[in-house]
């Protein structure tokens, strides 16, 4: 039985909280689950350093992913080179992946415009902070490359657990079900929908069963089992080039949590238990999967310390090099809006000048 045939509420995993082995491993190189291990790593070291960041005052809000980097990681490995993947707002690990600089992500987030800007041959659609209005991108995009003929591209949408609460995630779903697009649509789970919990986005006992009603698959997975992850966005990705008698599009919902704050902006202690916080701790998808390295003589205490030495490098440099670029001018928020700038916003860009020079950029900033 395929992964992808499955009662939606019966959760696929390859490796148990503990990382003992419970379910069949998918084809993955010796290297490439090193590999993973490492970009796991890498994103969750970012993280810290960029909520450290914005701590210091050295970067604007930004939403940490520390939590759902199995889910991440583990999807976008999945992908093929000429696959799309069409993101939210805190699929900064899922995108170094696929391409995107760190630094880029970094520039993204301290307000240049440029972060979003993804670079020739990188299919990575830029960041979506409206919830749930990528998954119209993604859909459409799908539909434009099955009625070119393309064939051997699929296309993945991230959004989260709240975003399936909004007309767009409906709207796209049925589409896409409709006109058999090469779609991948994976909701990241993570309970929280901002302070809104899980239970009060949907009665649904799932979110994966949903797809029943659009006439595709939905496949629940343990977002924290990066490996599990990866074998159903791969079973996914197949069946959306290759479909057979089954619609191209799949339904994955990754049951994960985030263990940080929504944003940099967002106090979780307010609403959410310490106790819910620790239980889901202790599924951590980087000690798991390191303990399967570790037990399969795939990984040692020499090969963690070098990655641990690179990750720590990679990022520092990253840091550097977006610190080392000037900050952006307050007029380029005008800029980036439409190819021809209109009368009104350049009258509304002439009007934050005269401002500026006026009272001095001090009078706008916050004490």
């Amino acid at each position: 039985m395929s992964t992808l045939q499955r009662d939606p509420e019966e959760q696929v995993q390859v490796l148990d909280d503990d990382g003992g082995v419970v379910g069949e491993l998918p084809d993955l190189a010796d290297d490439e689950l090193v590999e993973m291990y490492r970009a796991m790593r890498l994103a969750r070291h970012f993280d810290k350093r960029a909520v450290s960041l914005q701590r210091q005052g050295r970067m604007g809000t930004y939403p940490p992913l520390s939590g759902q980097e199995g889910a991440q990681i583990g999807s976008a490995m999945a992908l093929d080179e000429d696959d799309w993947m069409f993101p939210s707002y805190r699929e900064h690990g899922g995108a170094v992946v696929r391409g995107v600089p760190l630094t880029q992500t970094l520039l993204y987030w301290m307000g240049h415009e440029d972060g979003n800007r993804m670079a020739e041959g990188v299919n990575v659609f830029p960041v979506a902070v409206p919830i749930s209005t990528q998954i119209l991108h993604a859909t459409g995009a799908a539909w434009a490359s099955k009625l070119k003929g393309e064939g051997e591209k699929a296309f993945i949408c991230y959004f989260g657990d709240g975003g399936t609460s909004e007309g767009d995630f409906h709207e796209g779903l049925n589409f896409a079900g409709v006109f058999d697009t090469p779609n991948v649509f994976f909701c990241n789970n993570n309970q929280w929908a901002i302070s809104v919990p899980r239970e009060r986005q949907t009665a649904s006992k799932t979110i994966a069963q949903k797809a029943v009603a659009y006439g595709f698959e939905g496949v629940q997975v343990d977002g924290m089992d990066p490996l599990a992850v990866y074998k159903v966005t791969r079973e996914a990705v197949e069946k959306a080039k290759h479909p057979g008698e089954k619609r191209r599009p799949t339904l994955i919902e990754a049951v994960q949590y985030r263990f940080g704050a929504h944003t940099t902006a967002d106090d979780p202690t307010v609403y959410r238990d310490s106790d819910e916080v620790e239980k889901w701790k202790a599924k951590d998808p980087i000690p798991r999967l390191e303990t399967f390295l570790r037990e399969t003589g795939r990984l040692d205490d020499e090969r963690v310390d070098a990655i641990t030495q690179s990750v720590e490098d990679e990022v520092a440099e990253a840091i550097s090099e977006a610190e080392s670029i000037p900050r952006p001018e307050p007029s380029e928020m005008f800029e980036h809006v439409y190819d021809d700038m209109p009368a009104h916003l350049r009258e509304q860009m002439e009007d934050l000048e005269h401002l500026r020079e006026q009272y001095g950029d001090e009078a706008f900033l916050r004490e």
